[in-house]
């Protein structure tokens, strides 16, 4: 899939005087490199669900993995929409990046085959999985595979603060 260029714009409300707004080729290096992402779900009852897991950018969209039965696949089948974030736990240096969109199930075996092999590749052997009917399948058994292409996405910088939105718009 090709990756289009989103609009841009540092947003001086959240921005220190001097900074300037990130390019998305630096975020979208950032996203590639990061190991733990924190996803965010609505469960059916409107209360928020986060948690850590690990995310691969790959064809303009981040994928992740979850078991069909675990809280976050249980509140993707009632509401799709999803947040994921990195970053640091630093106050004064590094860079956090929020992104939403929607979580869409893949289950195409050829391109389940293309993020396995992502995974693998950034995470090594212990992230190894099989494609079977629709799935991955590995050592803690049958997990559904999600992509989330951004709809809108945010930067922080913390050296100078800035904030960086992105909006992307989709054909």
């Amino acid at each position: 899939m090709t990756e289009t260029a989103p609009r841009t714009e540092l947003d001086a409300r959240y921005s220190e005087e001097g900074a300037a707004a990130e390019g998305w080729s630096g975020a979208v290096g950032r996203l590639t490199a990061a190991e733990v992402f924190w996803l965010s779900t609505v469960r059916p009852d409107g209360r928020p669900h986060v948690t850590p897991l690990i995310a691969v950018w790959l064809d303009g969209a981040l994928h992740f993995c979850t078991g069909p039965d675990e809280r976050k696949a249980l509140n993707l089948r009632e509401n799709r929409e999803v947040v994921l974030t990195t970053g640091t736990d630093t106050l004064r240096e590094g860079f956090d990046l929020v992104v939403e969109g929607e979580a869409v199930a893949l289950t195409d075996e050829a391109r389940l085959r293309e993020v396995a092999a992502a995974f693998l590749g950034k995470y090594g052997e212990e992230w190894t999985f099989e494609v079977r009917d629709g799935a991955f399948v590995g050592d803690g058994g049958r997990a559904l595979v999600f992509r989330v292409e951004p709809r809108t996405a945010f930067g922080f910088a913390k050296a100078p603060y800035a904030q960086t939105r992105w909006r992307f718009t989709r054909p």
